[in-house]
């Protein structure tokens, strides 16, 4: 299947960057995902000063918010990081990369902040994705597997 969404990495006059592209665009249904922290299931914050941990922990957040909207990361078309210091944005990146493998990166901004809603938290990000229209999917489904990260139901 051809992707919907169009990467342009640099447009005329824009260095490039290997870190996201700088325009992405397509077609399909929107969907906004808040941003994610390094919150467990039960709502503990996993792996308290360790930006690695929470980095993970954030990236599976979003992959489990993505996939109850039907989307995966090769729908994402931009991501905001928020940060306590910008020496977590490498923790970030490899977080991010282990998710978008194989995938065009979406467009991005990364913010250092002063503090997040808690003074333990290290790292948020919030995104926002293009899935592909699809008349078959009505949302989460009760008695219905989902095969997280991979944005796509799979019935029973």
């Amino acid at each position: 299947m051809t992707s919907h969404l169009t990467h342009l990495p640099a447009p005329d006059g824009i260095a490039a960057s290997p870190q996201y592209s700088h325009v992405v665009w397509g077609t399909g249904r929107f969907v906004a995902i808040s941003g994610q922290c390094a919150f467990d299931a039960s709502g503990a914050v996993v792996g308290e000063g360790d930006p690695v941990a929470q980095a993970r922990q954030v990236f599976a957040n979003l992959a489990r918010c993505l996939d109850a909207a039907g989307a995966g990361f090769e729908d994402v078309v931009k991501l905001t990081y928020f940060v306590t210091d910008v020496a977590h944005l490498p923790a970030v990146r490899d977080a991010r990369d282990a998710h978008f493998a194989g995938t065009p990166l979406p467009a991005s901004s990364a913010v250092q902040v002063s503090a997040l809603v808690r003074p333990e938290l290290l790292i948020e990000i919030e995104a926002f994705a293009l899935v592909p229209d699809d008349a078959s999917w009505t949302g989460p489904a009760v008695g219905t597997d989902r095969a997280v990260g991979t944005g796509r139901v799979v019935s029973k």
